[in-house]
């Protein structure tokens, strides 16, 4: 799904989530190759010109999350959880410990892989040096939106555009790469579905985006 059209979804859920016109949801998306910036984040740390993300068919969208510079593409889980703060406690910081927790305990569980957090400066789910999952989350009137992105079968060469998340002496990884073998990008995507509803402690169902939307 193209960025934008992903955002303007997102955006539309937000305001019904505050509305409490819909309950919590979980967008899961792979998009083409996208640069998005952060609020703190610094244009510096997009290492290819103009012309050059141009001729690569890169857009670069500035957006109202935390966290610099992130780079999606194909082969990336991307997830955006609409999800009303109120019934967790109004805690933040616990919202993005679970969403890391998701992963910290997928790859354990199902692949053997240690997976660890760093410091509160460098959020999301790293194994070893190198970071799997990036973080970075907006939250308006208690509602979050945007999210995490899990590189599973990422083109990681595509990072060199970037220095990602504004980070300069850490890597990035993937699935992929960790294991040596492709992944089935579906499995793994009802995986992330799985340890999510287990980490936040709900159950979900599967909804028609269209007919949730065509009506608002």
């Amino acid at each position: 799904m193209d960025y934008k059209e992903a955002l303007d979804i997102q955006e539309k859920l937000l305001e019904m989530r505050q509305q409490d016109k819909v309950g919590d949801v979980l967008l899961l998306v792979e998009h083409p190759p996208v640069l998005t910036l952060g609020r703190n984040g610094a244009h510096s740390n997009i290492l290819l010109t103009t012309q050059e993300l141009t001729e690569n068919g890169v857009k670069t969208y500035e957006v109202g999350r935390g966290g610099d510079i992130t780079y999606h593409g194909p082969g990336q889980i991307v997830g955006y959880p609409i999800i009303d703060l109120s019934n967790y406690g109004k805690d933040i910081k616990d919202f993005v410990w679970k969403i890391e927790e998701v992963f910290i305990k997928l790859l354990h569980t199902q692949y053997k892989i240690t997976a660890h957090r760093e410091d509160d400066k460098n959020r999301g789910v790293w194994v070893g040096n190198n970071k799997i999952t990036a973080i970075g989350i907006a939250v308006k009137r208690w509602v979050t939106m945007h999210g995490f992105a899990f590189n599973v079968n990422t083109q990681l060469e595509h990072f060199r555009w970037i220095n990602p998340c504004g980070i300069t002496d850490k890597g990035v990884t993937s699935l992929h790469k960790l294991l040596g073998y492709e992944m089935d990008y579906e499995k793994v995507n009802q995986l992330v579905i799985k340890y999510f509803c287990e980490v936040f402690a709900t159950n979900y169902e599967t909804v028609d985006l269209k007919t949730i939307l065509g009506s608002n």
